[in-house]
């Protein structure tokens, strides 16, 4: 849904909201304005208060807004969220969904920096450690990726060798060229995953309730993790999916390598002591994270923008990410 408001009916629409928690603002702010997504700032009683108007479907964010009342609940920090007259989490006005937290004062990680690095890795730690045991509501959309690494792989090999297919017809296009003197070996990287997977604890790890699995929040670094005195506070949970730690750590240290134009071990290592220190990892959990990097899933987040997207991406673009796809197979073969 393509929304724009002016500034008049953004105030318009929060005052119409804020009317169902029997409030009228002081200060109130809009700190962002992007399409159907805004955010609204306001003081209180003497508190800073966020309003904010979801993209997502009502199924949607039934299931992402109670996860986050939940880790909430558990003593996990999020953000709280404050019902409103009718005690409802989710405010619907004019087909609109809206939910309003509680601000929190500190300031964004930097996670280019070593020591908000540092804690950022322990707060998500302790994120993915609050966050078991949730039970969706009914009517929420589950979000789901336990038991599904295996279709994921396979698809995201099968549709790089039908986009071989379509480069090879037309093997004079820059990006196409370059894909084709790399695609083989990413394959081969690809098979030895789903290989891997099949042969690994997976199983075991994924084969239970849903409420007994970790949360990821599958989108998480600089700019939804915010340090106060004392802790780390975890934002913007929209995304959030039952999976294993692995996922949201392969990310992170997928990006860090992607950033640093290489992998390293001993960076590994230290991400996972910083992680442990909240929630130690078993040697299973380890084993499919492992397996998680040696996919090739930075190959494909850059390929799929020529083929699925119809976006031209710089040819030495794709060179240096396959280069670095396959730089790591000796880092992760030293990895025990």
């Amino acid at each position: 849904m393509k929304v724009t408001n002016s500034l008049s009916e953004l105030m318009d629409i929060a005052s119409h909201v804020l009317s169902k928690y029997n409030i009228v603002p002081q200060d109130i702010k809009v700190i962002q304005n992007d399409g159907l997504k805004s955010l609204w700032r306001f003081n209180y009683n003497g508190e800073t208060l966020c309003l904010k108007r979801l993209r997502h479907t009502l199924e949607k964010a039934t299931f992402s807004v109670n996860a986050q009342r939940h880790i909430y609940t558990k003593g996990g920090k999020v953000p709280k969220i404050h019902l409103n007259t009718s005690g409802e989490a989710i405010t619907i006005h004019n087909e609109q969904l809206f939910v309003l937290y509680e601000w929190i004062h500190g300031r964004d990680l930097n996670f280019t920096k070593s020591a908000d690095f540092v804690r950022g890795i322990e707060g998500l730690a302790a994120f993915h450690a609050m966050s078991t045991g949730y039970q969706a509501p009914e009517g929420a959309k589950i979000s789901t990726k336990l038991g599904r690494w295996v279709d994921q792989y396979t698809s995201m090999r099968n549709r790089m060798e039908k986009w071989k297919g379509i480069a090879s017809e037309n093997p004079s296009h820059s990006g196409y060229k370059t894909y084709l003197q790399y695609i083989d070996g990413i394959i081969a990287l690809c098979n030895q995953a789903i290989e891997q997977l099949e042969k690994s604890s997976y199983g075991q790890l994924t084969n239970k309730a849903l409420h007994e699995s970790t949360m990821c929040h599958q989108d998480y670094g600089s700019g939804n993790a915010i340090g106060t005195t004392d802790d780390v506070y975890i934002i913007d949970l929209d995304g959030v999916t039952y999976d294993l730690p692995a996922r949201d750590l392969r990310k992170i240290i997928g990006k860090r390598a992607e950033k640093r134009g290489k992998w390293e071990l001993d960076d590994i290592h230290n991400i996972l002591a910083m992680y442990n220190k909240n929630n130690l990892l078993s040697s299973e959990d380890k084993e499919v994270l492992k397996i998680d990097m040696l996919f090739p899933h930075w190959f494909f987040g850059t390929i799929k923008n020529i083929f699925a997207k119809n976006k031209s991406v710089n040819p030495g673009k794709i060179a240096k990410i396959a280069k670095l796809e396959q730089q790591k197979i000796a880092i992760l073969n030293q990895w025990h």
